[in-house]
């Protein structure tokens, strides 16, 4: 942390500007709309203009803005934390990963201020534009519509777990052998809950209405960890002992916790219009607000994984709440939670995708947001219908979330550690600088070593994910 604390205070010293020729930022003409259109529905900013960047500042305060980060990093994520830590090798291993991976999640986070301060950007894709140019700037784009793509494939396959979970519950009458109720199908039960809340959540031009949407997925989330703590402390009498492991199966099953806690404490992508929005938008405190909302978050996920691995050992499913027996009525209403959390979170991840591949389509068709607001509807709802089917067609078929999360959490990788490395690497080399002091050195060698770890983990855990289906 002290570390973190360091890059912060040295690169707010240095803070400067980044391709202040305004040719250099050609492929950035509609990056003021596609700023608005991808800001976070819980932060509210100030017009990106030369009057107010010399006035004033956001409305947010920094305590204000620990609530949202870490708003942004806790989620559904938590429910695999338990399996993770069974990958790992158990309780220690688990927890000095994830303190190992903090450093740098933190210096990422710190990272991405430092640069959008620099460039004058506010979301996180036109920050990697600006910085790191249009090659960057494309993948990172792309690599977004696919992460939240494939979240709200995880989404939908957590809604069908808590659903069967339920349902089991409530449906008490003994079933013959080999039938079951139409209406009990897992494939039903996803498809109807996502025809009937999900999809009209999804097609509305603006989200700001789920704004207040994030208080209720932070209480379901402390809810859901207090529920695990509690039944690890005073377990069920019905549960027997079991096994915990204390050392990875193999040295390389460590790596595949790895995706969990990427995908857990992914906040970065939102964090840049949160850093912006703040009362007082510099490095140094935002360093100490991503710190605590770390450490919060690091609280809470680690309080799950220990909890719940030491409740059911090597045992534990990868969405540990479907270890729990159904007709236990405290877990019972975390379902509730998790499925309400889950509701509210897919259509802003689906808001964020479709502004990501609108404003590519705008950008490559050469057409202004003002020239196309007549076909932007018509274009939207295809969008939306079109994410909305492929989605759900995976998730009816892709039943192991682990799956998932294994990819995805790959694609966080690139998001913490891959793309600030990138933007770090080229904004200290756009220095003009006629010597090069040691500290330059240290931020630049920093930042070629969290490209080869974000690079590292998105490779290992790919092509385990693919090795894993093809062996299946």
């Amino acid at each position: 942390m002290a570390a973190c604390a360091t890059l912060g205070g040295t690169m707010a010293q240095g803070t400067g500007s980044i391709n202040s020729d305004y040719k250099d930022w050609e492929w950035s003409a509609d990056a003021g709309e596609r700023a608005r259109l991808l800001q976070s529905p819980s932060v509210e900013t100030v017009p990106k203009s030369g009057e107010s960047q010399g006035n004033g500042l956001g409305a947010t305060s920094a305590l204000g803005a620990v609530f949202i980060v870490v708003n942004a990093a806790l989620g559904a994520g938590l429910l695999n934390f338990p399996a993770a830590f069974s990958m790992a090798g158990g309780v220690a291993a688990g927890i000095a990963l994830q303190m190992c991976m903090l450093i740098f999640i933190i210096g990422g986070l710190v990272i991405l201020a430092y640069c959008s301060q620099a460039s004058n950007e506010r979301t996180y894709q036109e920050v990697v534009w600006a910085v790191c140019g249009k090659v960057p700037g494309v993948l990172c784009e792309v690599a977004i519509a696919v992460y939240t793509f494939g979240t709200c494939i995880a989404f939908l396959i957590i809604i069908g777990d808590q659903e069967d979970k339920i349902i089991a519950a409530l449906v008490t009458e003994p079933e013959e052998a080999g039938s079951s109720r139409w209406y009990t199908d897992r494939k039903f039960t996803i498809s109807i809950t996502a025809f009937l809340l999900i999809l009209p959540l999804s097609i509305p031009k603006e989200i700001g209405f789920q704004k207040y949407a994030s208080s209720l997925s932070v209480i379901g989330t402390w809810y859901v960890t207090a529920v695990i703590i509690i039944k690890y402390i005073w377990p069920d009498k019905e549960l027997v002992p079991v096994e915990i492991p204390t050392s990875p199966s193999t040295w390389t099953a460590v790596f595949n916790a790895m995706p969990t806690i990427c995908f857990g404490f992914q906040c970065h992508v939102s964090s840049v219009p949160v850093f912006n929005s703040m009362k007082q938008p510099e490095v140094k405190t935002w360093g100490a607000v991503v710190t605590a909302a770390m450490v919060i978050a690091l609280f809470v996920y680690t309080g799950t994984g220990v909890c719940g691995f030491l409740t059911f050992g090597a045992s534990v499913e990868q969405d540990v709440l479907l270890s729990y027996p159904s007709n236990d009525i405290p877990v019972a209403l975390a379902r509730a939670f998790i499925i309400l959390c889950v509701l509210t979170s897919y259509p802003i991840l689906h808001f964020c995708g479709r502004a990501v591949l609108e404003g590519l389509w705008l950008r490559y068709t050469g057409v202004t947001v003002e020239e196309d607001v007549v076909r932007e509807r018509r274009r939207r709802l295809l969008q939306t219908i079109s994410w909305f089917l492929l989605t759900l067609l995976l998730a009816l078929f892709i039943p192991d979330i682990g799956k998932v999360i294994s990819v995805i959490g790959g694609l966080a990788a690139c998001f913490i550690f891959v793309f600030p490395g990138l933007c770090l690497i080229q904004a200290k080399l756009s220095e003009i600088q006629e010597t090069r002091a040691i500290s330059w050195w240290a931020q630049v060698s920093y930042g070629v070593f969290m490209v080869t770890l974000g690079a590292f983990i998105f490779g290992q855990t790919t092509a385990n994910a693919i090795f894993v289906d093809l062996t299946a």
